[in-house]
C-alpha cells in the first residue's frame, strides 16, 4: 500500500511541475503581447527557470540524502504553492521572471528526489527504465493538460489582458493537494543514509569525482543536447503557431498540446518496448526519423491557405504534423537517464540526479535562447531547422555512451 502511495506521489509531483515548468512557452507568447517585449527578451524566461534549476541542483545535490527525498519534495511543493497564490496579484515581466526562478528552484528538489526515489522502489534495471519512462510520460500528460488550462484563461479579444494570471490560483491548489498526498505517504530511505558525516568540501569533491568519469561526461553531453532540442521546440511552438502559422493566441497554445500528447504517448509505449528491445537501436532510429520529420514538416508551414483560422478544423496541416516529433524524441531522455542511474551504485543516485538536472537545465536555456534569437533575426522556420544540428551530435554521443556503459558494466561484474 505504501509503495503504491509513494509511487502515486511521484507521478503527481511530476504532473504539477510539468504544468508550471512548461508553461514557459505559453508565457513567452503572453509577455510579448502583455508587456511588449521582444522574442530575444522573452527567451530569457527559460534562463530564469533553467539556471535556477542548475544552481539549486549544484548546491543541494551533495546534501539531498541528508535532507531526505521526501522532505525535499515537501519543501518544494509547499514553497511553490505559496508562490502560485501570490502570482495573480502581480503583472509585470519582472515578476514573471521571478516566478520561473521559484519554479526552477523547487523543481530541482523535486527532480533530484523523484529520480533518486525510483532506485528505492524498483528491483532491477528493466523495472527502473520502465518506471522512469512511465513517470516521464506522466510529465508530458501534465504539459498537455497545462496547455488547455492556460488557453482557457487567455483572452483572445483583448491580447493585453492579464487575466490569464488567475490560472495560478488553480495551480496553487493542485500543488497543495500534491503536498498533502506526499505528507501522508511513507518512504524508507534507510538504505541510502550514510553513517559517516562528511564535510561540504568532501561532498563537492565526490560530485566532481563522479563528473570526470568518462561515462558520466558522455552522458551529460547526451542530456544537454537532448534537452536543447526538446526545449528549443517546446518553448517556441506556441509562438511558431501564432507568428508563422498565424493561429490566434489561445489556439496556438492549445495546438502546442499535440507535442506534449505525442511525447506522452511515445514515452508510454517506450516504457513497454524498452523492457524487451535494445535501447540504443530504439533511440538512434527515433532520432533519424525525427530529423526526417523536420525536413518534411517545416516546408508545410509555407503552404497556408490564407483563409482566417478560427479553430482546429481550419488550422493548417503543419500545425498537426510537426508536433508529432514528440513521439520520436520521447524515449531518449528517460532512457539515457535510467541507463546511467542503473549503472551506478544506489548511493550515487542523488549526486548523479543533480548532474542530470544541472546539464539538462543548461541545455534547455541554451536551446531556448538560440531559438529565440534565430526567431527574431531570421524566422520561425529557420529556428526549427536548427534542431537538426544537435540531433546529429546526439547520435554520435549515444554511440559513445553505449560503448562506455557496456565497459562499465563488464568492469563491475569482473569485480
Amino acid at each position: 500500500m505504501q509503495n503504491w502511495k509513494i509511487k502515486t506521489s511521484l507521478f503527481l509531483n511530476y504532473f504539477v511541475f510539468a504544468i508550471l515548468l512548461n508553461s514557459v512557452g505559453t508565457v513567452i507568447l503572453q509577455v510579448q503581447q502583455n508587456f511588449g517585449v521582444s522574442e530575444s527578451a522573452a527567451s530569457t524566461l527559460e534562463a530564469f527557470k533553467d539556471l535556477s534549476i542548475a544552481a539549486v541542483s549544484f548546491l543541494i545535490s551533495s546534501y539531498i540524502v541528508r535532507i531526505g527525498y521526501k522532505n525535499a519534495m515537501l519543501i518544494a511543493l509547499g514553497f511553490i504553492s505559496v508562490i502560485c497564490f501570490i502570482m495573480p496579484f502581480t503583472a509585470s515581466f519582472l515578476t514573471t521572471k521571478l516566478l520561473f526562478a521559484a519554479v526552477g528552484s523547487s523543481f530541482a528538489l523535486i527532480k533530484m528526489s523523484v529520480y533518486s526515489t525510483i532506485g528505492l522502489v524498483t528491483k532491477n534495471e528493466k523495472e527502473h527504465i520502465s518506471l522512469m519512462n512511465f513517470i516521464e510520460s506522466f510529465f508530458m500528460i501534465g504539459i498537455l493538460t497545462g496547455y488547455f488550462i492556460f488557453s482557457y484563461f487567455v483572452d483572445d479579444a483583448n491580447p493585453q489582458s492579464t487575466q490569464w494570471l488567475n490560472v495560478y490560483y488553480l495551480l496553487g491548489g493542485i500543488s497543495l493537494a500534491a503536498f498533502l498526498l506526499l505528507l501522508s505517504a511513507s518512504l524508507d530511505e534507510s538504505s541510502i543514509q550514510s553513517k559517516e558525516q562528511k564535510s561540504m568540501l568532501s561532498e563537492f569533491k565526490e560530485m566532481f569525482k563522479l563528473m570526470v568519469k568518462p561515462i558520466v561526461l558522455v552522458f551529460v553531453l547526451c542530456a544537454f543536447f537532448y534537452v536543447l532540442i526538446e526545449q528549443s521546440i517546446m518553448s517556441w511552438l506556441p509562438t511558431f503557431n501564432n507568428k508563422v502559422l498565424l493561429l490566434p493566441a489561445a489556439l496556438s497554445i492549445q495546438m502546442a498540446s499535440i507535442l506534449a500528447g505525442s511525447t506522452a504517448l511515445g514515452r508510454f509505449f517506450a516504457g513497454l518496448v524498452l523492457k524487451k528491445l535494445n535501447w540504443l537501436i530504439i533511440l538512434i532510429s527515433c532520432l533519424l526519423l525525427a530529423a526526417a520529420l523536420v525536413l518534411v514538416a517545416i516546408p508545410l508551414a509555407e503552404k497556408t491557405t490564407g483563409q482566417p483560422i478560427t479553430g482546429w478544423a481550419t488550422a493548417p496541416i503543419a500545425a498537426f504534423v510537426f508536433p508529432m516529433i514528440g513521439l520520436l524524441l520521447a524515449p531518449i531522455y528517460p532512457a539515457v537517464n535510467s541507463v546511467i542511474l542503473s549503472t551506478l551504485p544506489t548511493k550515487q543516485h542523488g549526486l548523479m540526479s543533480g548532474l542530470i538536472i544541472i546539464f539538462s537545465a543548461l541545455g534547455g536555456t541554451t536551446g531556448s535562447i538560440i531559438t529565440g534569437n534565430i526567431f527574431e533575426h531570421y524566422d520561425g522556420k529557420q529556428a526549427f531547422y536548427f534542431s537538426l544540428i544537435p540531433m546529429a551530435i546526439l547520435i554520435v554521443c549515444l554511440f559513445l555512451f553505449n560503448r562506455l556503459q557496456r565497459k562499465e558494466k563488464n568492469s563491475i561484474q569482473s569485480n
